[in-house]
């Protein structure tokens, strides 16, 4: 028998090092790091910039330094401007001032000994290499929190003061300081705080739609076309933003999905890929949970496992699951309860993680209740409850 092609087109765009020509809801903070550096497209050797980027994790904060990096050293070159980008994560380098500089020199000259020399040696050697090449520097300092925690204000006075000690020449080093808060800076001394905090750019958590956005882009650049339907970005969307808008989270979870499409030969990605993906990433199914549940919550439970097990669906109404109760209850010879007391056990498992609901559109006037069975296996969920359920007959 003849395998499935892959799911997969180009999963590579997939990848959390992969820099996207567009960035979806990140246009605006791109504009304003544009016209913050816009300078060094004109006069470069007059004046140089500094810049915070702070957000929490997965809001884009990288991703943005880096195509912003991309972007103005092309302009740069085309105006006939020798610029060069150098994007360093600090923790990469233990948060050593020393390293740092170290590795950005390493871009001007490749062969500089990597051993006796103080980081006030290497900053003052590097600047000369600049002066030699008439170069001018955009440096990023990633996860510049590290190297606050292990080399306090003496590092970041030294780097934002620099030109204060070269008096007379031209200004050719600019900083990009990228962290998830601000409140790591409160341990720098007043005037090293003071030099850093000139610019600083907030990128708040992604909502619900715009992680949607997000994940349409990756789909169109990395799958083949029809193998990622709607239901299934919308159900990573809103895995994603259970973890705080984490758009990062959301991608690793469309390609660890992918992933279980391809090896279970599926031929497109499916809701129960993205149970499965999610399930790896984050263990939901707690037994002691399961466990706990009344006997007709674990039916009402089982009945919804079935339902996305049978139909391969993201979501079902509320009215679907109420149908395949009913006939879970005449298996295990139980009376169904009321629509009233189903809504309850709907709150309570809502509570518990284990399904989600929302509110769906049905026309011009009418709404009603959509339920997801985001996390957790069907398969898996299935097997747990028809166990317990067995015992409890026995």
């Amino acid at each position: 028998m003849t395998p499935r092609r892959s799911v997969f087109k180009d999963e590579s765009k997939l990848d959390i090092n992969y820099v996207p020509r567009r960035l979806p809801h990140r246009e605006e903070e791109h504009r304003l790091l544009m016209e913050f550096f816009n300078f060094l497209l004109r006069f470069p050797e007059r004046m140089a910039q500094r810049v915070i980027i702070t957000g929490d994790v997965g809001t884009g904060k990288t991703v943005l330094a880096q195509r912003f990096g991309t972007d103005i050293t092309s302009e740069a070159n085309k105006q006939g401007v020798n610029l060069r980008y150098i994007h360093v994560n600090c923790r990469e380098y233990r948060g050593k001032l020393f390293l740092i500089l170290q590795h950005a020199l390493t871009a001007f000259r490749p062969t500089f000994p990597s051993r006796g020399y103080s980081a006030e040696e290497i900053l003052r050697i590097f600047m000369q290499a600049l002066d030699e090449d008439n170069a001018f520097v955009i440096l990023t300092l990633d996860e510049f929190d590290t190297l606050i925690e292990k080399e306090g204000s003496e590092a970041v006075y030294t780097l934002t003061r620099l030109q204060e000690m070269r008096t007379g020449k031209p200004q050719r080093l600019s900083l990009i300081s990228v962290m998830r808060d601000l409140k790591s800076t409160e341990r720098l001394d007043a005037s090293a705080r003071s030099t850093l905090q000139r610019n600083v750019i907030r990128l708040e958590r992604y909502l619900k739609d715009q992680l949607v956005d997000i994940l349409n882009d990756r789909v169109a650049m990395a799958f083949e076309p029809s193998t990622v339907s709607e239901d299934v970005v919308d159900l990573v969307a809103e895995l994603a933003v259970s973890e705080s808008g984490n758009a990062r989270f959301a991608i690793e979870l469309l390609w660890r999905a992918g992933k279980y499409a391809d090896a279970e030969d599926a031929g497109q990605v499916e809701p129960e890929c993205v149970r499965k993906a999610v399930s790896s990433i984050l263990p939901t199914l707690r037994r002691s949970e399961l466990t706990a549940l009344g006997r007709h919550e674990k039916l009402f439970l089982l009945s919804a496992a079935r339902i996305f097990k049978e139909s391969q669906k993201a979501y079902a109404s509320l009215s679907e699951v109420e149908g395949a109760y009913a006939v879970v209850c005449e298996e295990y010879n139980e009376t169904p309860k009321s629509h009233t007391q189903l809504w309850k056990y709907v709150q309570l498992l809502s509570a518990l993680g284990i399904l989600k609901t929302s509110v769906a559109s049905t026309g011009a006037h009418g709404r009603s209740t959509r339920i997801s069975l985001p996390a957790v296996p069907t398969v898996e969920l299935e097997r747990e409850l028809s166990t317990l359920l067995e015992k409890e007959r026995a």
